[in-house]
């Protein structure tokens, strides 16, 4: 429908700096022509449009403008309302529970009741189980250096049980998972670099500023996220079905096949890395490895290690 599409073309403009003509041809399947007319109609709306010429022209609203409540239904409030309180709750920041009040401001006092009862339908929580205040003073105080550019320094213990003391410039915060993670350019490694929060330790704001490398978080993710072949291994796992629930919470269904004991036989593709070993290992005898060879000796070789532990001498 039109009216659906010239909505669908002001919200990308409005999250878009500039945008040509003939790519919002492409992306909505329209004649040129008529993107000049939906144009047309959007600014007659009232809606400030303005139209630059040249290789690097284009459409943009301007900047001051504004979409009005209206444009929002209550869902999608309720939606806002459910994300901000869940980053309340773990960061407990005064402004977050300041838009939270803006954002509720928009809901009539009509809607209210619709409103608490759908509050009570979701919740979001980033909290970690193990969570403590100085994971919030944490977040704190890196969202601050990030906003000021102000480098940071730390004492950071690595996957590998290495401990340095690192001084890096803040770029990003990022939750994965169970955990809070920092993207920054660590001056050691002279190289972008993730940071657990969990791991980092006596963490100072320095005086010294910095210039923002010209990366978006966005950009480091995907660094991150895509790993070379090489970095993963094919595991072929056979676990007893007292530990179907650890399983099923691990692992994809796809990647889960029922036996006719009720075991379960589990191929994956994992990174192939220390922290691989301890999540077998925490399976204890209700897992056993069948590939690859490699890995079966690495748990083996810790078992051990772990039975002279508790080994009594005569």
């Amino acid at each position: 429908m039109k009216i659906d599409r010239l909505l669908a073309i002001t919200m990308l403009l409005l999250n878009r700096k500039r945008i040509s003509a003939k790519e919002l041809s492409e992306r909505f399947e329209v004649s040129l022509r008529t993107v000049y007319r939906d144009v047309e109609a959007i600014n007659q709306a009232g809606v400030p449009i303005a139209s630059y010429s040249g290789s690097s022209g284009g459409y943009e609203i301007m900047d001051q403008y504004r979409l009005d409540r209206q444009f929002l239904s209550l869902e999608e409030l309720q939606s806002i309302i459910v994300g901000l309180k869940g980053i309340r709750s773990t960061m407990g920041d005064q402004e977050i529970g300041s838009l939270l009040d803006k954002v509720g401001a928009l809901v009539a006092k009509s809607e209210q009741h619709t409103v608490a009862h759908m509050n009570n339908q979701l919740l979001i929580d980033m909290n970690p189980w193990r969570g403590s205040g100085s994971d919030k003073e944490k977040l704190n105080t890196l969202k601050s250096a990030i906003r000021q550019s102000q480098l940071i320094s730390f004492q950071y213990t690595t996957s590998q049980s290495e401990i340095s003391v690192r001084t890096a410039e803040p770029m990003g915060i990022v939750v994965k998972g169970y955990g809070w993670y920092l993207y920054g350019f660590c001056l050691l490694r002279q190289d972008f670099r993730i940071f657990r929060l969990t791991r980092m330790k006596e963490l100072e704001v320095l005086s010294r500023t910095f210039e923002r490398k010209q990366k978006t978080i966005e950009q480091l993710d995907y660094r991150w996220g895509k790993r070379d072949a090489a970095d993963y291994v094919k595991l072929v796992l056979h676990i007893q079905p007292n530990a179907r629930a650890q399983a099923e919470d691990y692992f994809q269904a796809e990647q889960i096949a029922e036996q006719p004991d009720g075991s379960l036989l589990v191929t994956a593709v994992q990174p192939d890395e220390p922290w691989l070993h301890g999540m077998l290992l925490s399976y204890g005898p209700s897992l056993r490895i069948i590939e690859p060879t490699h890995l079966v000796e690495i748990i083996k070789d810790k078992a051990q290690k772990i039975i002279k532990l508790y080994e009594v001498d005569h």
